[in-house]
């Protein structure tokens, strides 16, 4: 892979944040955008912008072709049956709300089970809370190991025939940890139960095949992958779906509407209520053009190379503690003694390197560190071995004026 070239694409990388050359490593919040996914923003915009699927004008026509066009793409990008498998929501959280409130609520009662982990992401657990309370399910979390990953041991005491939905993160945003999807969904299966995989971290970073993996619900965001805001994916096997009531009503989804009652569209069209996010999936179509053009298993290995070297220099920092598996994801979560997380990102910002600081959307997965907060640094496509040495030699800095201070 160029990496090169691939950073000539971001137009936002070339600037300068606070007097320095930006170092952007904040990618697991939200990714930054090639030129090919911003022209193809401003094409829809200036040349076909219209609502799909009810006009017959030429400009609608143009615009349901590529918004259903983009349908596909993602179809192939996941390696879904069938487009009417692929919904478009507003993002992962939309994508697993929609699961809860439709399966959850006709599936669930007393007594059943749902089985997910510490590790989640907020996004991931309080659409489950909430439908627990709702229907009288209970909710079980499968223990971590010491290093944050899951033992399938664990997951075999954990699901069982009272298992009715297990919902888990594919890749840690916090730990970088990599879920063995295809196991647990064996384990799931077998007890009667299904299973959604939060791909928010995973489908930006790595080749993802719904049928090989053999989930039944597969969530994941444009924003991440190089895509627009304000748009995402919800797979779901057909089967499912089919049987499945939608959560929002209103116009595009209807087939026909009397005055006591009305029907539903054919699977997608039933979930995606209103006028849908037409641009934003023009865009996430133009995003997945860029990534595969690039190859997944190249993106792959070059995160995987950057999080062993990052890994391996930070490591060096006396009073750095990194938190999660020596094998992950293309991130590295850290704190250092005595700084407070946000206190790092600071004067990071001032040295012009963009790292998160906080608990990440994971509250649970902080107290089970036992850390309040900490400081993530999360690598892509776009980011070199030169960045992680601008990162370890801010952190020295940090160390230094901390340690003036106190």
């Amino acid at each position: 892979m160029d990496v090169k070239a691939v950073r000539d694409a971001f137009p936002i990388l070339h600037q300068e944040v606070n007097g320095h050359p930006l170092v952007y490593l904040d990618s697991s919040a939200t990714s930054q955008k090639p030129n090919q996914v911003i022209e193809k923003l401003e094409e829809y915009y200036r040349g076909y912008n219209s609502n799909v699927h009810r006009g017959v004008h030429s400009l609608g026509t143009k615009a349901t072709d590529e918004y259903e066009g983009a349908r596909e793409k993602v179809r192939r990008f996941i390696n879904a049956e069938s487009t009417q498998e692929v919904i478009f929501t507003r993002g992962t959280t939309t994508a697993i709300n929609t699961v809860a409130a439709s399966y959850g609520r006709d599936n669930l009662q007393e007594g059943d089970e749902i089985v997910i982990t510490p590790m989640e992401h907020h996004s991931n657990i309080i659409p489950w809370q909430q439908i627990a309370k709702e229907t009288g399910a209970s909710l079980k979390y499968m223990p971590l190991q010491a290093d944050g990953t899951i033992s399938l041991d664990d997951a075999e005491n954990t699901i069982t025939d009272q298992t009715k939905i297990v919902a888990i993160m594919q890749v840690s945003n916090v730990l970088g940890t990599i879920n063995p999807i295809k196991e647990l969904g064996t384990i799931a299966h077998k007890h009667g139960a299904v299973i959604l995989v939060d791909g928010a971290q995973s489908a930006p970073h790595m080749k993802i095949d719904v049928q090989n993996m053999d989930c039944d619900f597969y969530a994941f965001s444009g924003h991440k992958m190089c895509g627009p805001t304000g748009i995402g994916v919800l797979y779901g096997k057909r089967s499912l779906l089919k049987e499945m009531e939608p959560v929002e009503f209103g116009g595009e989804m209807i087939d026909f509407v009397n005055l006591y009652d009305s029907t539903w569209k054919e699977l997608p069209w039933k979930f995606e209520g209103g006028t849908p996010i037409i641009a934003g999936a023009v865009g996430l179509g133009a995003a997945i053009d860029f990534l595969t053009e690039i190859g997944l298993e190249e993106i792959e290995a070059h995160e995987h190379k950057l999080a062993q070297y990052a890994q391996q220099k930070m490591s060096e920092i006396e009073g750095l503690t990194i938190y999660g598996p020596k094998e992950r994801a293309g991130l590295v979560t850290f704190n250092i003694s005595d700084v407070h997380p946000h206190d790092v990102a600071t004067v990071l910002d001032a040295e012009g390197i963009a790292v998160r600081a906080g608990h990440h959307c994971a509250q649970p997965l902080m107290r089970w560190l036992d850390v309040t907060a900490t400081a993530r640094a999360s690598f892509y496509l776009y980011n070199t071995e030169d960045d992680i040495d601008r990162l370890v030699q801010g952190l020295q800095t940090t160390k230094e004026y901390f340690g003036d201070v106190f």
